[in-house]
Formats: structure tokens, C-alpha cells, sequence
């Protein structure tokens, strides 16, 4: 992997983890009904395996990774020693991939079409294995952006449960240059009438608003592990930003 800036250290990273945490916590008190518990998943897209570790030795053990194939030159040698920890997969999943990101992850966040679920119950199937699967909503129905429009969310969730999927809930993106309440909102109001517990929404730079609507987990990357540290070719379009 090239292109790394220089890292920051240990105890600027678990400072930060500490002030996020706090952050939530405060966050969750300030909210009218926040979500009977708040995830703080801990983006580390980008960031060496020596950048993680800070995060596992504070008992940090959610984390989010976007890509496949970063995620298995990165995961299995820390999940040797941090057996306990839960990764997600929240960037754009392709089907050929998914026996890959089956074997890696143990929450993947990202379905977003029929093709793709079928892929992941098959291979669940024939793997014999149980994961926890959201649905990943385009709320701003944005183009260059992955995610089941929020008008045929109803129907791939419906084709989920057919097919055996164990969604338990739905992820989205917001626009990044408009207020992301409303999106929030309307994510929050799908998952009401769907009976889905789980709502993973928000980022380094409105986690505390998704919280007052309602966040089971919230994705912050850069907030602790300052800037990535290394560019990639893959994601670059925009289709799933977690910061």
C-alpha cells in the first residue's frame, strides 16, 4: 500500500476515542429518545494496522472498513489477537466479493440491490454462517451514490426477508452540502414501519445530530484517526464516504 502521510500517535488516538465516546454519551443525554444503545463505529479506512491498534489497547473493538481487499490485508492478523472485536463493512459490496466479505466481516451495511442480496443469502447458505445485514438507503437519491432509493426500499426489504436475510437494519449516506436531519428523519421512519431495530447513521461531522434522530451506530474515521493516511483508486466516486 503507498501513499501514507505521517501517522499520529498512540495517545492522540485514544485521546481522541476518549472525546468521541464522551461525545456520544452527551449526545444520547441531550436526546428527546435517543436508540436504547449508540455504536461508535471507528472508520479506519486508510489507516495502517500500527493506527488501529491505539484503538484495540483502549478496549475499543467496532471499527468500519470500505474496501474488501483492504480489509483482508489489514484484519485477520489483529482479530488473531483481538478475537472479540465486530468489523462492518460499509463501503460499496460487488458480488463477486461476497464470500470474501462473508469470511471478513460480521456486519455488512451496504445491501442495496436484488442481485446483491441474493449473492450474500447464498453464500450464507452454503457457508452455514449467520451475519447481522443492513440495508443501505440513498436517501438524497444521489446519482453517484450506492444505496436502494427510499421508494424501492420496501420491496428489496421484503425480498430480504424472503430470502432468509438477517436485515436488522438500514444505513445511509446524507448529501454532504445539505442538512442531514431530514435524511435522518426519513431513514428513522423507514425502519419504523419495517420493524427494524438498528439505524447506522452519522459521521464525524453530524454523529450528534443522528443521535437526536435515533442512531444504533454512528461511523467516525477521521475525528480519531486524523486524515487517511493512504489514497485509493477504489471509492473515489463518492459512492460510500464514511468520515
Amino acid at each position: 500500500m503507498q501513499g501514507y502521510r505521517s501517522l499520529m500517535s498512540s495517545e492522540a488516538i485514544a485521546a481522541n476515542l476518549e472525546r468521541i465516546v464522551a461525545r456520544i454519551g452527551s449526545a444520547r443525554k441531550a436526546a428527546v429518545a435517543p436508540a436504547p444503545h449508540t455504536t461508535l463505529v471507528a472508520v479506519t479506512k486508510g489507516q495502517r494496522a500500527e493506527q488501529v491498534r491505539p484503538a484495540l489497547d483502549a478496549g475499543h473493538r467496532s471499527f468500519g472498513e470500505n474496501r474488501v481487499q483492504e480489509a483482508a490485508q489489514k484484519w485477520p492478523a489483529l482479530r488473531a489477537t483481538f478475537p472479540n472485536l465486530e468489523l462492518h463493512l460499509i463501503g460499496p459490496l460487488q458480488t463477486n466479493k461476497v464470500r470474501d466479505a462473508v469470511a471478513l466481516f460480521d456486519v455488512i451495511e451496504t445491501i442495496d440491490r436484488p442481485k446483491l442480496a441474493q449473492a450474500l443469502a447464498q453464500a450464507l447458505a452454503q457457508g452455514g454462517r449467520t451475519r447481522t445485514v443492513f440495508i443501505q438507503v440513498n436517501t438524497g437519491e444521489e446519482q453517484q451514490k450506492a444505496g436502494v432509493p427510499p421508494a424501492d426500499a420496501p420491496n428489496l426489504i421484503a425480498l430480504c426477508r424472503e430470502l432468509r436475510l438477517p436485515v436488522q437494519g438500514l444505513m445511509c449516506i446524507p448529501p454532504l452540502e445539505k442538512p442531514p436531519a431530514p435524511h435522518f428523519a426519513l431513514l428513522r421512519e423507514i425502519a419504523r414501519v419495517h420493524d427494524l431495530a438498528f439505524l447506522s447513521m452519522g459521521m464525524s461531522a453530524d454523529f450528534e445530530t443522528a443521535i437526536r434522530y435515533g442512531a444504533t451506530h454512528v461511523r467516525v474515521g477521521t475525528a480519531i484517526f486524523g486524515e487517511r493516511g493512504q489514497t485509493t483508486s477504489e471509492g473515489q466516486s463518492g459512492k460510500s464516504l464514511a468520515r
